[in-house]
């Protein structure tokens, strides 16, 4: 039944670089069919896996039509505070002729039920670490969208809860799995540019919107406002603070740096070595889009590793960033660097060196596809997914702590094996986050 239940390129947009126009089944070879595993008090295996989905907004949608690639996929349910999402949900399942999905507002309605192998989280940041660790509580895999959440400590809940129940979840940086970014890393890691001592990501956006001044006011009707903000602080409803807008307040997200940042940092960290920063400093501030919100839309983030330096920055306002491209990443080495963005990758050589030449590599395609491909073959083999939460956890980290340096403003000093800031005592206390009753964090050192 349909029943709503109440509880008790160079120049992407946002919504092209998180959700691009080629979802057709064609758009990359997928492998074979998913055999399902029946687990304790489930029907037996058939050839369908039946999802749940958390979240039906932009990357909602965008995310069941991409699992909706996969023949073998259904979804039994969906949840959402927002009944348009929810009668879009619905629309989404008869447009690619799924049986109709149950609607409810209360994701543990998803968790409840013995028909749901896996379930799609897609909600704002801030609803990511408890569904996650309650999904792995109720035995499910899960696919969760970037960052884990919006603290280190919630990164870490969420993955001693896939470690002690043994789930599979991938986190949905649909980048670990484009075909181009990984020959690039390769290439890096292969050692052919000498020496990497400099890395850079940057985004600088010229379609950020501005947060016209809007009074408070009552929430939309059909939504659930006081469900939405769930274990964030009580808040009065502004249209500004909700939904798209959500990401622009620490309440709920952490800005561009753990909204492109994420993605970013995980391309330049896919070339180097598997180690935490040491140090961490960060400056910005909001200088273009002086409006309600309160991340920064200019920042810079310098962390320094054993053996190199990653910059992060991102800039409002502009859409021509370094080496003329809207958004990308490199790697400097003492033999050249790689240029890195959508459209593919390119080596420049050091004038002086002779032992390389120029290339020049286009992009692979949508990599969202392949991502989504790679989590359901993990369901079955129950093998760690390319963006498994150890890593998806030590990138988030990383986005995580630029934030903290910036809103410290104090240098940090990062003790990873104990998840703890040594040398500011405030800046610690931003690695957890204090839930709201009745709402509990499992597992969760602080929160």
């Amino acid at each position: 039944m349909n029943k709503i239940s109440s509880p008790n390129s160079s120049t992407l947009s946002r919504r092209d670089f998180v959700r691009t126009t080629a979802l057709a089944a064609g758009a990359v070879a997928l492998s074979g069919p998913f055999i399902r595993t029946a687990r304790a008090g489930e029907p037996g295996a058939n050839s369908k896996v039946r999802a749940g989905l958390i979240g039906c907004g932009g990357m909602g949608s965008g995310d069941l039509e991409c699992f909706f690639l996969n023949p073998e996929v259904d979804c039994a349910v969906i949840a959402d505070i927002d009944d348009s999402h929810l009668a879009n949900g619905a629309k989404l399942c008869e447009k690619h002729s799924r049986p109709k999905p149950d609607l409810v507002r209360d994701f543990r309605r998803v968790l409840d039920r013995k028909d749901v192998d896996l379930v799609i989280i897609a909600t704002p940041d801030h609803w990511h670490a408890l569904p996650t660790v309650m999904a792995c509580q109720a035995g499910k895999d899960v696919y969760v969208e970037k960052p884990l959440a919006t603290t280190v400590d919630e990164g870490r809940a969420m993955l001693t809860a896939a470690q002690k129940h043994n789930r599979i979840v991938q986190m949905g940086s649909q980048w670990k799995s484009c075909t181009h970014i990984i020959e690039a890393a390769e290439f890096v890691k292969s050692g052919k540019l000498g020496p990497v001592s400099m890395v850079r990501a940057w985004a600088w956006l010229d379609w950020q919107p501005q947060l016209e001044a809007l009074p408070d006011g009552l929430p939309p009707a059909g939504v659930d406002y006081d469900f939405w903000l769930g274990p964030a602080p009580k808040r009065p409803f502004n249209p500004n603070r909700f939904h798209y807008n959500f990401r622009w307040f620490w309440d709920y997200a952490g800005g561009l740096m753990t909204d492109w940042g994420v993605h970013l940092i995980n391309m330049a960290l896919m070339g180097m070595p598997p180690v935490p920063p040491k140090t961490v400093c960060s400056s910005g501030g909001t200088f273009v889009q002086r409006d309600s919100r309160e991340t920064p839309d200019s920042q810079i983030a310098l962390y320094e590793f054993p053996d190199f330096i990653l910059e992060w920055e991102h800039k409002s306002g502009v859409g021509v960033g370094l080496n003329n491209r809207s958004w990308g990443v490199s790697w400097s080495g003492t033999e050249g660097t790689i240029l890195l963005n959508d459209a593919g990758w390119e080596l420049v050589i050091e004038k002086r060196k002779a032992n390389l030449e120029p290339e020049k590599h286009k992009s692979s395609g949508d990599p969202r596809p392949a991502h989504v491909r790679n989590f359901l073959d993990c369901v079955v083999s129950r093998k760690p997914p390319v963006l498994n939460l150890e890593l998806a956890h030590h990138v988030s980290t990383v986005a995580h702590l630029g934030n903290i340096a910036f809103r410290s403003g104090s240098k940090l000093v990062w003790d990873a094996e104990k998840e703890r800031i040594t040398n500011d005592s405030r800046a610690d206390k931003l690695l957890g986050v204090k839930y709201r009753k009745p709402w509990k964090l499992p597992y969760a050192k602080r929160a």
